[in-house]
């Protein structure tokens, strides 16, 4: 029994068909996720490296080619492109066409992780990615304060503004941009240093190894267990000042003896502005399997409650950037258009069939059609996105010659 003999002879189950695929299209259509375009990856995996002081000829010979070396070996590898600069090393990984890009990051951060060893004690550790639309921030906000001076404002945003958006859900990464962070200069004084036969070595040394903090063991009674710590972090510059750091036939040569302690900024290494006023950014990045629009309605929730919770501080939040609105009105824009040519083809069917039977038939049967096909992409994980949505409206003149032809005949 053909398809269409089935749909004459019995309608009903053909009413009760189509109402559950509608159903079923709606219902997966409000739970598919919003993006701008469909995700894609580049064969391509970075390898960055950061060698404080260095320079570029060091880098190279100390860095750049002992990881060429490790990571030469892995498989599907088309081309190894490697730079040195000033301090930093990028060697970046053209992988064949095909090839898991995922497999080769795991694999080269195996060979990697096998010649840290090989590297320079002040080389920090390297770090391998790859490419992702992932990776591009979905917001930007833009933070600035009437109270707080630029470091308060920092170290607010740093410390408790950060970890509040980081907590919602669906955002992968925080990161801020601009402003000034917090930074303990030391400005030894080479004289003084020489008069007491110290070197920058041994004061470095005393530093590092008095500003600790760790545990050192617990105590037990009977009806208690307590913890002990050895709370040894510095809390102020005046502590630094009085610090130790030589003893030598019970003479005492203090920190601030040889040196000036100053609590200050690091270098600026970004500037942002907005409505060119000085301010911080913080970009938000969504993780790869959460829906765009979605988390733009967390994170734009969060900044009401961020705002309210610290009006005290003068604190202002505005939203620069925001990808999602144009990706919501771009798929507006795509949906307006399947409806409009879902019109356009009744009329022009009307005008030329004669027949209002006919050009209603058409109308109802593209739609449901579109709306049917929606259950297939939800469970195949696709999103709305501009391709997708025009396969969808480029699918509609299919639609309407499969519609004339089962009408004529």
């Amino acid at each position: 029994m053909k398809l269409a003999e089935i749909s004459i002879k019995r309608p009903s189950l053909v009413i009760v068909l189509f109402t559950i695929l509608t159903l079923g299209g709606l219902l997966s259509y409000s739970m598919m996720g919003y993006e701008l375009i469909p995700k894609f990856e580049t064969n391509m995996v970075t390898i960055s490296t950061v060698y404080p002081g260095a320079s570029p000829s060091e880098v190279e010979t100390s860095v750049t080619r002992k990881i060429e070396d490790a990571v030469g070996s892995l498989e599907n590898v088309k081309k190894v492109e490697s730079s040195s600069y000033e301090s930093l090393s990028v060697i970046m990984i053209q992988l064949n066409t095909g090839a898991d890009v995922n497999y080769a990051l795991n694999d080269a951060q195996r060979k990697v992780n096998a010649i840290l060893g090989d590297l320079p004690d002040d080389v920090e550790a390297p770090s391998l990615n790859k490419f992702s639309l992932d990776d591009l921030p979905i917001m930007t906000m833009s933070f600035s304060s009437d109270k707080l001076n630029n470091k308060e404002l920092y170290d607010l945003l740093d410390k408790k503004i950060e970890p509040i958006f980081s907590r919602v859900n669906g955002v992968a990464q925080v990161d801020l941009v601009g402003g000034q962070e917090r930074e303990i200069q030391v400005s030894i004084d080479e004289k003084k240093l020489q008069g007491y036969g110290l070197s920058i070595g041994d004061v470095q040394q005393v530093i590092l190894s008095s500003n600790l903090d760790f545990p050192t063991g617990s105590l037990k009674s009977r009806t208690s267990k307590s913890t002990i710590r050895l709370s040894g972090k510095y809390k102020s510059t005046q502590e630094m000042n009085n610090l130790v750091i030589s003893n030598k036939n019970g003479a005492q040569v203090r920190l601030s003896d040889v040196a000036t302690v100053f609590d200050t900024q690091k270098d600026v290494e970004k500037i942002a502005r907005f409505n060119q006023l000085p301010t911080i950014l913080m970009q938000v990045k969504k993780q790869s399997d959460a829906n765009a629009v979605a988390v733009s309605e967390s994170v734009q929730k969060t900044v009401g409650q961020v705002m309210k919770n610290y009006e005290a501080q003068g604190l202002k939040i505005k939203i620069v950037d925001d990808s999602t609105d144009f990706t919501l009105e771009a798929a507006d824009h795509v949906i307006f258009d399947l409806f409009l040519a879902v019109i356009l083809v009744a009329v022009v069917m009307l005008l030329f069939l004669h027949n209002i039977r006919n050009a209603f038939i058409v109308m109802v049967s593209i739609p449901v059609s579109l709306i049917a096909t929606v259950i297939g992409m939800y469970l195949m994980g696709y999103t709305l996105n501009l391709m997708s949505l025009l396969g969808l409206s480029l699918v509609v003149g299919i639609l309407v010659d499969d519609a004339i032809v089962v009408l004529e005949n």
